[in-house]
């Protein structure tokens, strides 16, 4: 039985896998670069006390043999360490593999084919996939740098041309109601409060459910995609596109048509990795 671990910094999705069963419980997430050991005890020890009610209910004689570990922040075995120790006093002797989100959303949506997989979420990242490994990866550069596609680059944009009086009023209107935002309060959450992205984020969904009333929006998230687009996937070998992301899923309707404009053709969208993850590593 597999052990599959899906893990941002809002929520984790642990999964127990054999054959064609499968069930999942979603927590608190970890955030692996800002790991705090006391939070990341308190989420395996939920996690594996759930998991193993799960496994009376369904076969008692069932036992994790392999735990696959993907998370943004892992860029190598150290960098997980904290939750290795946990799983280990949880979990002894069963192996346990760590790699980052980036290698968990090739895996999903490549499986062992080549193509390109593309993480769109609060932020985006996206690399090419040989069928086996990495082969290249432009680095996203976060919101403020980069994230093209990303829900909070579209809600930095949105915001932008909020600030400076270029959405259309009604538009305007709904925001400022919605979202309580004169200028004051969306300079502090932006500058002084934390996640900021998570913030820039949150627009994205209100600008999204607005694209077929409003031009404004279908012209603002065109230019969105047609950058992410130009300055990461027209760079990459022409592969199929495999799209991982609660933002990235919720936008699939735009992106294939846009995407064919420039040659690209979209094959999967999972709004979380877990199906992908749980067919490659039932091979």
């Amino acid at each position: 039985m597999n052990l599959i671990v899906d893990s941002g910094a809002t929520k984790s999705i642990w999964c127990i896998s054999e054959g064609g069963w499968h069930r999942e419980i979603t927590l608190s997430g970890i955030n692996f670069s800002q790991a705090d050991p006391q939070k990341v005890g308190e989420v395996v020890y939920e996690a594996i006390r759930s998991i193993r009610k799960i496994q009376k209910q369904w076969d008692n004689s069932a036992s994790v043999t392999q735990v696959f570990v993907y998370g943004a922040g892992i860029v190598s075995e150290a960098s997980a360490l904290p939750l290795h120790l946990c799983l280990e006093r949880m979990l002894p002797g069963v192996p346990k593999h760590y790699a980052s989100d980036l290698l968990g959303a090739a895996r999903a949506v490549c499986g062992h084919e080549k193509g390109i997989a593309a993480i769109l979420g609060t932020g985006s990242n996206t690399c090419q996939w040989d069928g086996e490994s990495i082969v290249s990866h432009i680095d996203s550069g976060g919101f403020i740098l980069g994230d093209e596609g990303g829900a909070a680059v579209l809600g930095k944009l949105f915001l932008s041309d909020y600030i400076k009086g270029l959405v259309p009023e009604e538009l305007a209107a709904e925001f400022r109601e919605q979202f309580q935002a004169d200028y004051p309060t969306l300079v502090r959450r932006v500058y002084r409060e934390e996640s900021p992205a998570r913030f820039l984020g949150s627009i994205a969904p209100f600008v999204h459910t607005r694209y077929e009333q409003s031009a404004y929006v279908r012209e603002l998230m065109t230019r969105h995609f047609e950058n992410f687009f130009r300055r990461t996937i027209l760079r990459y070998e022409p592969l199929p596109v495999g799209v991982i992301g609660g933002f990235g899923y919720a936008c699939r309707n735009l992106l294939v048509p846009m995407g064919e404009r420039f040659g690209i053709h979209f094959t999967k969208f999972y709004p979380t990795p877990m199906e992908g993850l749980i067919a490659y590593h039932a091979v």
